[in-house]
C-alpha cells in the first residue's frame, strides 16, 4: 500500500513479501541483482530519486556493487518482462544493484522504511544464496553418482559375467559380513 508524505514522496506502509522481492531479482553478468526501477517501486520513491542519491554518493557504489546495463541486457529484459516495457525507448540504461549495492542504497536513502525494506531484500538475497548453494551441492552429488554409474556400466559392460559370478560367490560365502 502506497502513501504520499508532505514532501510529495511516496512511501510504503508495509514491508513486501520475500516472494515479491524474489520475482524482482535477476541473474545478470553472473550476479543476482535488482534494477533501480524495481527498487524504486519497493522503496516507494521515483527511480529518478534513487539515481540522484546514487550520483550524490557515487563513491559508495563501486562497479562491484552496482553497474549500468548494456543495451543488449536492457533489450533482453524488455523482451522477457512486460513490466519493463516502459524502458524500451529509454536512452538511460537502468542500474543493477547486487546485495551490497542494495545495502549501500539504504544508507543513502536515509529513511526508516528504506532500511526495513533493504533488510527484507538482503534477507531474500541470503535465502536465495543458501538455496542455490544447496542445489549446487545436490548437483555435485548427482554428477558424482552419474560418473560412478557410467564407470560401473563401462566396467560391467565389458566384463560383466566374470565379475557378477565373482561377486555372487563373495556374497554367498559371507565374506562381506
Amino acid at each position: 500500500m502506497l502513501f504520499v508524505d508532505e514532501g510529495g514522496f511516496m512511501f510504503k506502509k508495509e514491508i513486501v513479501s520475500h516472494k515479491e522481492i524474489e520475482s524482482r531479482i535477476f541473474l545478470i553478468r553472473g550476479q543476482r541483482v535488482m534494477l533501480d526501477t524495481d527498487l524504486a517501486v519497493l522503496y516507494g520513491v521515483k527511480t529518478k530519486y534513487i539515481n540522484q542519491q546514487v550520483n550524490r554518493n557515487i563513491g559508495g557504489f563501486p562497479e562491484r556493487f552496482m553497474f549500468r546495463l548494456s543495451v543488449c541486457e536492457k533489450d533482453e529484459l524488455v523482451a522477457n518482462c512486460n513490466r519493463f516495457a516502459s524502458l524500451k525507448h529509454s536512452v538511460v540504461m537502468p542500474r543493477a544493484f547486487n546485495e551490497h549495492g542494495v545495502s549501500m542504497l539504504a544508507s543513502v536513502l536515509k529513511s526508516e522504511i528504506a532500511v526495513k525494506i533493504s533488510v527484507s531484500i538482503i534477507e531474500t538475497f541470503i535465502k536465495l544464496k543458501e538455496m542455490f548453494s544447496a542445489h549446487k551441492e545436490l548437483a555435485k552429488k548427482l554428477l558424482a553418482l552419474w560418473l560412478t554409474q557410467k564407470q560401473l556400466s563401462i566396467l560391467f559392460g565389458t566384463k560383466r559375467p566374470a565379475i557378477t559370478k565373482h561377486l555372487s560367490n563373495i556374497f554367498k560365502s559371507g565374506e562381506l559380513k
